[in-house]
């Protein structure tokens, strides 16, 4: 989450230690404690709180703004609001719904999953069709490399092969969204959270989001000797528009 300076903006001077517990410690050490919980998570207990207090001012709109950032698409806030309704009260719930409305008006959100969405995956972006986002979970020279993916709405990688002289291969772990992996010469599979996914060296595949889902999953590459990455042609249009 961004370094928050809100509180010394608005506070510095009237009260520093106000401004200093709301910047340093509420939205430095509190929210930057993504080993306990994802900022995704945090996004939805602060949502909750805020709703069943009846606060939709300034601060919920803010918060909303977080909570798309960190991942929590449009179809999840309208659940979320849906299911706080009933708890805290109808007359919250509607006022959150403007606000949220407003919030979500260009899109369903930005994705990526309990990890947060990273960078755009500019380095291959030549092998996607649409945009993808990299964050790197591991250093690759302290352990085996993993790296959270998130693609938009629509986006697929191109048929590609994961080559190896021993061993090899790679695992997703689906975390956020819907999407779908196929194998050449089979059905594509959708993939949903909890899904795992192996693939062998040697197998031509692809994966991606659904059309109007965004995707998340953790890609992990398979210790093996020799390994490396023939990317092939994109996937047929066609063929991925009609899966449902």
């Amino acid at each position: 989450m961004a370094k928050q300076t809100a509180g010394r903006d608005s506070l510095g001077e009237f009260a520093p230690q106000f401004a200093h517990l709301n910047d340093d410690v509420l939205f430095g050490e509190v929210w930057g404690r993504e080993g306990t919980l994802s900022l995704k998570t945090r996004s939805i207990l602060t949502i909750s709180a805020l709703v069943s207090k009846g606060l939709i001012d300034s601060s919920f709109q803010y918060h909303l703004a977080a909570a798309r950032e960190n991942g929590v698409t449009k179809g999840e806030m309208a659940d979320i609001l849906t299911h706080l309704a009933f708890y805290a009260g109808w007359p919250n719930a509607w006022a959150a719904f403007r606000m949220a409305v407003e919030a979500y008006k260009d899109g369903g959100g930005t994705g990526g999953g309990l990890f947060g969405l990273g960078e755009p995956n500019t380095a291959y972006a030549q092998y996607f069709v649409g945009k993808s986002y990299l964050k790197p979970l591991t250093d690759p020279k302290q352990a085996i490399f993993l790296a959270n993916v998130t693609f938009e709405p629509g986006c697929r990688n191109h048929w590609h092969i994961h080559h190896a002289a021993q061993g090899g291969g790679q695992l997703l772990l689906c975390t956020d969204g819907r999407g779908w992996y196929q194998e050449w010469g089979r059905e594509a599979r959708a993939l949903n959270p909890g899904g795992v996914v192996f693939i062998p060296a040697g197998v031509k595949h692809w994966h991606g989001a659904a059309r109007d889902s965004w995707f998340s999953h953790v890609a992990l590459e398979a210790p093996g000797e020799g390994c490396s990455t023939e990317w092939c042609a994109p996937v047929d249009g066609e063929a991925y528009d009609a899966l449902p």
